[in-house]
């Protein structure tokens, strides 16, 4: 999967081989694997999990809140 997370200020990350995304929705954590349904919806202030494939790595953003959409093998974040 492509995952993008934006914030206001810039770019925090872009990865093309991410296997597992597990972000901070209003009402609980929820994650989001490949060819995943379409879905946007809100996420609440904590971290951002991201699993890369080739690499077997774990990364940890924090957020403040923000959107999410997917669509198409496709996470795009919009984050404070």
């Amino acid at each position: 999967m492509k995952v993008e997370i934006i914030t206001p200020d810039s770019v925090v990350f872009t990865g093309d081989d991410v296997q597992l995304v597990q972000l901070p929705g209003i009402d609980g954590s929820f994650e989001v694997l490949n060819n995943h349904a379409p879905l946007i919806s809100v996420l609440g202030k904590g971290k951002i999990k991201i699993l890369n494939k080739g690499k077997k790595e774990e990364l940890f953003f924090d957020i403040k809140g923000g959107v999410i959409e997917v669509l198409n093998n496709k996470i795009l974040v919009l984050a404070e």
